[in-house]
């Protein structure tokens, strides 16, 4: 439908580019691989349109945490991401696909068409792997002193003036007597995670860190010395727990945390080896 003088034949608008999206083909479990373009690049995002029913945990920089969800967007930008409100840019995406209600969005500057996905005993995985920032997660404190820039998953944080009594942080912009910023390097492993059986929120937290577990494993598996990137991010969908309250376990041990695991190694696995 037309609206504010706008022909449906024309794509929506979002801060000075079009932004086109058609159907290209689905993945696993209801999923489906869109196409757009978007500042001249020719982009892709991922799909998942849930209906009602359905709750996600996720570190999502739209959406995250634990609630229903009427969708998931997984969104490839482009190299050197210059936009601090990724969750915004996450939201006008979804707008141009027509989705409404409740969703969780990821990005990434992976190659999102070059998914991979692992199914075990129902459950599918659908990971976006994108490796060229990687390191392990208790890394030294130096690691951490360079300049940060938000990368594609992460929300931008606010900037901290420190008050009179208080030092400068460590991590900050570097000034002129510093060394440049480092160039953004692609690099980020989405994981979307979806069941068709209820689990508690207890359970819902351990399937995400089960998940986890399980890419790391696969990291090592594929011959990577990582646990893998700073801005990766984990989103899992399950239907609403009814009166009896969902599946109580999602651990690696447990039914469906071992299947977990085992659809997240297998997709990991698979996207770890071509993203070398």
């Amino acid at each position: 439908m037309a609206a504010g003088g706008r022909t449906t034949a024309d794509p929506p608008s979002h801060q000075g580019c079009a932004i086109s999206s058609v159907r290209l083909r689905p993945p696993a479990h209801r999923g489906e691989l869109r196409d757009r373009h978007e500042d001249g690049h020719r982009l892709h995002h991922l799909l998942w349109r849930l209906g009602p029913g359905v709750r996600v945990c996720s570190s999502a920089v739209l959406g995250g945490g634990i609630g229903t969800r009427a969708w998931i967007l997984n969104a490839q930008v482009a190299g050197g991401y210059p936009r601090l409100d990724p969750d915004r840019h996450l939201a006008e995406i979804a707008a141009a696909e027509g989705l409404t209600g409740p969703g969780a969005g990821l990005m990434t500057a992976a190659d999102v068409a070059a998914y991979t996905t692992g199914q075990d005993g129902g459950v599918t995985a659908t990971v976006t792997a994108g490796l060229g920032v990687r390191g392990w997660a208790a890394a030294p404190d130096t690691a951490t002193r360079a300049a940060h820039r938000p990368g594609p998953a992460e929300a931008p944080e606010r900037p901290h003036r420190p008050g009179p009594a208080e030092a400068p942080e460590r991590s900050h912009l570097p000034g002129p007597a510093e060394g440049p910023v480092s160039p953004f390097r692609p690099g980020t492993v989405n994981i979307v995670v979806t069941l068709p059986v209820a689990l508690s929120d207890a359970a819902l937290v351990n399937a995400v860190a089960t998940a986890t577990e399980a890419k790391v494993q696969a990291l090592l598996d594929a011959g990577l010395d990582c646990s893998g990137t700073p801005t990766d991010a984990v989103c899992v969908a399950a239907p609403e727990p009814g009166p009896d309250g969902g599946e109580p376990f999602a651990g690696p041990r447990s039914t469906w945390g071992a299947r977990i695991a085992r659809a997240v190694h297998t997709a990991v696995l698979a996207g770890a080896r071509t993203a070398r």
